[in-house]
């Protein structure tokens, strides 16, 4: 039987991994700019620091997600 709370999840982390990506997009032109022979920015480090640990993060648990709902219909 479908659980309401689960889909409701389900597209809840999906749209968080989807927006997290979107913020990385966001930098990727400055990322393909950089000058191989150059140093990053400090800022721009921990800007993408804290972009991939939310991503990570945001992946990470919609995929756990995923593996549950899968786990619960094996059993079921």
């Amino acid at each position: 039987m479908p659980d309401g709370n689960e889909i409701r999840a389900l597209k809840a982390s999906l749209l968080g991994a989807i927006d997290t990506a979107a913020a990385l997009e966001a930098v990727k032109s400055r990322v393909m700019a950089l000058d191989p022979n150059s140093d990053i920015a400090a800022d721009d480090l921990e800007e993408l620091a804290r972009l991939t640990l939310a991503h990570a993060v945001s992946s990470q648990a919609l995929r756990s997600l995923v593996e549950s709902i899968r786990a619960r219909r094996e059993v079921g």
